[in-house]
């Protein structure tokens, strides 16, 4: 067997075993842990949504191992077991020009991956979504959704992969600089065009009508030095019962969004004090932070890229034959975008901490600029709406949650 081959079949194997053990281990611990609701919460949060909590949680692990097992299948089917290579030698008779031809692979492997995963996510929304009552989401407003993104993947993604491939094909051995400078203005693009073009095609944004709650707002953002363009209120409740609220757009364009959910269930001061948490994130230069650390990451993921499409055994330990006379840029793209996350799984942890960290941080600042007992007031119904488990297992937090949990959060504010 040959060296690559073995080590991939070896990280697969440790991944999907790893995963199916971390959600073997949060199923046990959060049973063990539904029929008792830990101390700090026994005065705010019932029993009954505690269990609920349990319960949804458990139903959602599932899926998603199931799911573990599903993706790992495809993706040897796609590369062992030669579904990519006969993809490209199949379209490699059909298109003669380079570009389409690579265009076409590509596409071909992410409209199986598409199809692979959407009774995933009819599933998780009609079925586990709905029965915890969360899912607001019809069948047709489903269907326009996934026509929407499949639509806004094509006009974005194909100028941009079109972009990759051709300087993968001119720009010579320095193509991986070139093509994660593309990758970088195309993600400010994205972040300039979000706000004002590609979220008012899913949801409705209104300014909100406050004045109370502006007000506190406006006079929280000033005392913060952070200057924004107005407030808003979405939807959010038109497809889920879910609650949050978040910042987007560029320097006094920005905009402070508010979930109609998150208004519905919170009071002005716990609003005030999630809105602190956010200004938080800005104040510390959390986004910042963690837009250069993607792109440092995204220059990783070129360069390796540039030289792994040199190597003739990463195609052939991965079941794939390139077709002589052709094009391999395509290929070299989406097998590299296929294998990737089975190696880099193990560095989730390490994410996830960085992450938690901010959200300490960000938690630390609502405290000293607005009402720490509203903020955990506020975290509190959020959890206990969210059916959010205020028992996970530590190594399951580990891997998979960007954010601290309910127990340690809550004790944090209340010193």
């Amino acid at each position: 067997m040959p060296a690559f081959t073995a080590l991939f079949i070896a990280f697969l194997l440790a991944d999907v075993i790893t995963r199916g053990w971390i959600a073997l281990r949060q199923i046990k611990h959060v049973g063990r842990k539904q029929n008792e609701v830990p101390e700090q919460f026994r005065d705010r949060i019932s029993l009954h949504s505690h269990q609920r909590a349990a319960a949804y949680t458990r139903a959602k692990v599932l899926l998603g191992l199931f799911e573990t097992l599903v993706s790992a299948a495809l993706l040897i089917a796609l590369t062992l077991l030669g579904g990519l290579q006969w993809l490209n030698v199949h379209l490699a008779r059909l298109i003669s020009n380079d570009l389409l031809f690579d265009l076409a692979l590509i596409g071909s492997v992410f409209a199986i991956v598409a199809l692979i995963s959407l009774p995933f996510s009819l599933w998780r929304k009609f079925k586990i979504e709905a029965r915890f009552g969360f899912n607001r989401v019809t069948p047709r407003l489903f269907a326009l959704d996934l026509l929407k993104t499949t639509l806004l993947s094509l006009i974005f993604g194909i100028p941009l992969l079109a972009g990759i491939l051709w300087l993968m094909t001119d720009a010579g051995p320095s193509w991986g600089w070139w093509a994660w400078l593309l990758w970088v203005g195309f993600n400010f693009l994205l972040l300039y065009l979000f706000p004002t073009v590609i979220a008012p095609l899913f949801n409705t944004f209104t300014r909100l009508d406050n004045p109370d709650l502006q007000a506190r707002i406006r006079a929280l953002a000033k005392q913060c030095n952070f200057a924004f363009d107005d407030l808003f209120v979405m939807d959010g409740s038109r497809r889920s019962a879910h609650g949050n609220a978040y910042f987007t757009g560029f320097g006094k364009a920005r905009r402070i969004v508010l979930f109609d959910t998150l208004i519905n269930k919170l009071s002005p001061d716990e609003i005030e004090a999630v809105v602190a948490h956010e200004l938080g994130h800005y104040q510390h230069k959390h986004i910042l932070k963690r837009m250069l650390i993607n792109f440092f990451l995204a220059l990783l993921f070129f360069q390796t890229l540039a030289w792994l499409s040199q190597q003739v055994w990463f195609y052939l330990d991965l079941g794939v034959i390139p077709v002589f006379g052709r094009s391999y840029n395509g290929l070299a793209l989406i097998l590299f975008f296929l294998v990737t996350p089975t190696f880099t799984f193990w560095v989730s942890p390490f994410v996830n901490r960085l992450s938690r960290r901010d959200e300490y941080e960000a938690d630390r600042f609502a405290a000293q600029h607005s009402n720490a007992s509203s903020l955990v007031s506020a975290l509190v119904k959020l959890y206990n709406d969210n059916a959010a488990t205020l028992t996970p297992d530590p190594i399951h937090s580990a891997f998979y949650d960007s954010h601290p949990p309910a127990v340690q959060r809550i004790q944090q504010l209340q010193q």
